[in-house]
């Protein structure tokens, strides 16, 4: 496991303290690895709702071909 420094705010120190005052977690380090856990969670949740957003390719290639040459 690799060791970082990072600069946070008096704000974000506090709120750190908060979540291992309430349990949340054991030490600032663990509340930093929950913090990023939750980021990359949110971010694969984001990256699949935006792949359900994207038109989906069916049917025959040389239909589909067609349609965007005509489009384009």
């Amino acid at each position: 496991m690799t060791t970082i420094s990072v600069p946070v705010t008096e704000q974000m120190l506090e709120f750190i303290n908060q979540q291992i005052k309430m349990g949340f977690a054991d030490n600032k380090a663990s509340v930093i690895r929950r913090a990023i856990s939750r980021l990359r969670e949110e971010e694969a949740i984001q990256e699949i709702l935006r792949a359900e957003r994207e038109p989906d390719l069916h049917g025959d290639l040389r239909e589909l071909a067609k349609k965007f040459k005509n489009h384009g």
